[in-house]
């Protein structure tokens, strides 16, 4: 009798090795040769799974993209119903940055698949798609004339504070503290 299988339970492992990597060791160490190591299989079930280095970055991204949701989700269930828009928000970037081991390393794949894509655009598309439907999730909760716009710039201060929490060059604490004055600003009066 043939062995059943769990094909996206294979992908997930191999994804999670491609994340060790790529957070052990940077992006340029991804190759099928290391995630197939990390991940205790061979380069050619690597290859079955994920006929590109493409495939597989799109794959480890969606699974970061998933647990962030889970974490954005656990959080705001945390708050009750109908929370307050700042109180919201605030639950919401804070889960999404990276403040604890886990998110940590989700971030630096994040931020991996993000330098990836700006030298191949073509590997940008869903990434263009996730950061309009964010703009425009945060701008219906901000308040003002300039939502949009507004919305684009606390995107904007998350991602920098994320890229300081991972270099080292903030705390939790400042990192926090920045967002709490961005969000104070916002909604003022």
């Amino acid at each position: 009798m043939p062995k059943k299988v769990d094909h996206q339970a294979r992908r997930t492992l191999i994804a999670d090795a491609l994340m060790r990597v790529a957070a052990e060791q940077g992006l340029e160490a991804v190759s099928l040769r290391h995630v197939a190591a990390a991940a205790g299989v061979s380069a050619g079930m690597v290859q079955h799974y994920f006929r590109t280095k493409d495939e597989m970055m799109a794959f480890a991204l969606a699974v970061v993209r998933d647990r962030n949701q889970v974490r954005v989700t656990e959080a705001i269930g945390r708050l009750g119903d109908d929370p307050p828009a700042r109180l919201l928000l605030r639950t919401m970037i804070a889960a999404l940055l990276p403040l604890d081991e886990q998110s940590r390393a989700d971030g630096r794949v994040a931020l991996a698949f993000l330098a990836y894509t700006a030298v191949r655009p073509a590997a940008a598309g869903e990434l263009r798609d996730d950061t309009a439907q964010m703009v425009g999730f945060l701008a219906g909760l901000l308040p003002g004339p300039d939502r949009a716009a507004d919305a684009a710039g606390l995107l904007a201060l998350m991602e920098g504070l994320g890229v300081y929490l991972l270099g080292g060059q903030y705390t939790a604490e400042q990192a926090l503290a920045a967002l709490d004055a961005q969000l104070d600003l916002l909604f003022a009066g």
